[in-house]
C-alpha cells in the first residue's frame, strides 16, 4: 500500500515537471533515450558476434545518436504511436459498425471518434515537440493520482 502512495507522489511530481517545463523535459527525455539506445547498441555488438546482434546494435546506435542530437525525433516517434493507435481504433470501430457482433453501434462510433482524436494528437505532437511532454505530464498526473488514492 505504501509503495503505491510513494509511486503516486513521484508520478505526480514528474507530471507537474513535464507540464511546467515541457521543452526541458522533451530534450531530457530525447537525450536519455538516445544515450540508452547507444549503450544498448554497444552492448549488443559486444554481447555476441552474430549478424543479427551486430545489425541491431548498429541500428540502435544510429537511432540513439539521432535521439541524442535531434530532439524532434522524440516527438515524431511519439506522434507515430498516436497515428498507429488511431488507425487501429478507427478500423476496430468500422468493423464493429458493419459486423453483427454483440458490440453496440454507439460503442463502435465512440471508438472511431477516439481514433480520430488520437490521430489529431499525433499531428499536434509532430507540429509542436513540447506537446508530447505535456501529454506525458497529464498522463503521469492521472496515473499518480490513481496510485495515490488506491
Amino acid at each position: 500500500m505504501e509503495t503505491n502512495k510513494a509511486s503516486g507522489i513521484i508520478s505526480i511530481i514528474l507530471g507537474l515537471i513535464f507540464i511546467i517545463c515541457p521543452v526541458f523535459t522533451t530534450a531530457a527525455l530525447s537525450i536519455l533515450i538516445g544515450i540508452s539506445l547507444i549503450f544498448l547498441g554497444i552492448a549488443l555488438i559486444f554481447a555476441g558476434f552474430t549478424a543479427s546482434n551486430i545489425a541491431i546494435g548498429i541500428l540502435s546506435i544510429i537511432i540513439g545518436l539521432i535521439f541524442t542530437f535531434n530532439i524532434t525525433a522524440f516527438s515524431v516517434l511519439f506522434a507515430l504511436q498516436f497515428y498507429v493507435i488511431g488507425a487501429i481504433l478507427i478500423l476496430v470501430g468500422i468493423v464493429g459498425l458493419i459486423s453483427d457482433s454483440q458490440a453496440s453501434k454507439i460503442a463502435s462510433a465512440l471508438i472511431i471518434i477516439l481514433g480520430i482524436i488520437s490521430i489529431a494528437l499525433g499531428g499536434f505532437s509532430i507540429g509542436q515537440p513540447f506537446f508530447a511532454a505535456v501529454l506525458i505530464g497529464v498522463a503521469l498526473l492521472i496515473k499518480g493520482i490513481s496510485l495515490y488514492l488506491q
